[in-house]
């Protein structure tokens, strides 16, 4: 009953009108807990910089929205991502307005990956929508996740090409998790969450609207060690997210195209500004590959020194006696598997199944194969 508490009192602080990311964490860390943030809130209401309206809901919230919430990740495979918790991104803790939590439909392991974001215009050329798809094929395949905003145009190509790669992709969207926007893309969002995950600082229910896409940019480019610009004209969103990624300090990449095309004018500016030239995906691998082994020797010291007990992996050497570990491992064998394969074998759900594969491929010990598939690189002596 705590943990549901705790869960409904989140649930209300994130949708307190102008509290914020920024302002929770701060509110948060001040508390302990949001059961202790909403319980005593007029004690720090001056402090959180909390208006009328705000403390107005946190003492009255509108029950059957929050009822909603809840249902919504009552789903299999839905969750909120909190800032506390030993798999939140640590990627996003430190660029510009952190988000406190984030709602997560599909594999929230997914996240926690080296990833690469892939955006362009929306009205984008064939032949741009070509070499976004190239470019996603590649990449993924090269065990990079593609990040993306799943709209029209590049964004779409990026993601399908993922998935046609047997990889990994998310879509951090401006909408609520249960949204799809555009609606067209609904049979993607599906495929998304089935071989990724769709990700949202807003809560189920919120619809479109112009506001949320320059916040949604910033996630794109702070989940990301890169970010691909394929096409974009010079009032193009892409420029935001290409300038979001590059103030977090992460790669920007840009393809250059002929003078002739105002597509090409957003690329050719970042390039002037100080993007890096890119006619292969080679180049984008190499580029990153210094970046994705910090992170993944990061995260692998972040979660290994996690309480087991708060749900996170157990410390390495634990792990190796670990009966489920030993389970895939054997249900591996020497030769690759896909997810489902491993699921069949294991009797482990496929959520746990990435998160378990996950923390075996920062240790080398896995690796990704083609189509989805996962292959074992070290077979221990018999």
């Amino acid at each position: 009953m705590a943990d549901d508490d705790e869960l409904l009192a989140w649930l209300t602080l994130i949708r307190a009108p102008g509290l914020g990311g920024v302002g929770m964490r701060a509110l948060l860390q001040q508390t302990g807990s949001a059961r202790a943030a909403c319980g005593h809130i007029r004690r720090f209401r001056q402090s959180a910089g909390l208006d009328q309206a705000a403390l107005d809901w946190i003492e009255s919230p509108d029950s059957a929205r929050l009822e909603a919430d809840l249902a919504w990740l009552a789903q299999p495979n839905c969750r909120l991502l909190r800032f506390d918790e030993a798999d939140f991104p640590p990627q996003l803790d430190t660029i510009p307005q952190p988000p406190a939590a984030l709602f997560v439909a599909g594999d929230s392991a997914a996240l926690l990956g080296p990833q690469v974001a892939i955006v362009g215009a929306r009205s984008a050329s064939a032949q741009g929508l070509a070499t976004a798809r190239d470019f996603g094929r590649a990449l993924s395949r090269s065990g990079l996740t593609i990040t993306s905003g799943m709209a029209e145009g590049i964004d779409a190509a990026a993601h399908a090409a993922a998935l046609e790669a047997g990889g990994k992709t998310i879509a951090v969207v401006g909408t609520g998790p249960d949204q799809v926007y555009p609606r067209r893309h609904a049979e993607l969002a599906c495929k998304i969450v089935e071989h990724g995950a769709i990700v949202s600082e807003f809560p189920p229910g919120t619809e479109a609207r112009p506001g949320h896409f320059p916040r949604r940019n910033r996630l794109i480019a702070g989940l990301a060690l890169g970010t691909l610009v394929v096409e974009a004209g010079l009032q193009s969103g892409s420029l935001i997210t290409a300038r979001l990624a590059a103030e977090a300090g992460r790669e920007v990449f840009a393809l250059p195209g002929s003078i002739h095309n105002p597509l090409a004018k957003g690329c050719h500016r970042l390039i002037r500004e100080g993007a890096r030239l890119v006619e292969t995906a080679a180049e984008v691998i190499e580029a990153l590959v210094p970046a994705a082994q910090a992170q993944g020797a990061d995260l692998r010291a972040r979660l290994e020194a996690a309480d087991p007990s708060n749900g996170a992996a157990p410390r390495a050497p634990a792990r190796m006696q670990d009966p489920d570990y030993a389970s895939l491992l054997a249900a591996l064998g020497d030769s690759p598997a896909s997810l489902d394969e491993l699921a069949e074998r294991t009797d482990l759900a496929p959520a746990a199944l990435s998160s378990m594969l996950l923390l075996l491929e920062l240790e080398g010990t896995v690796a990704p194969a083609v189509n989805g598939r996962w292959q074992r690189l070290v077979i221990p002596d018999a």
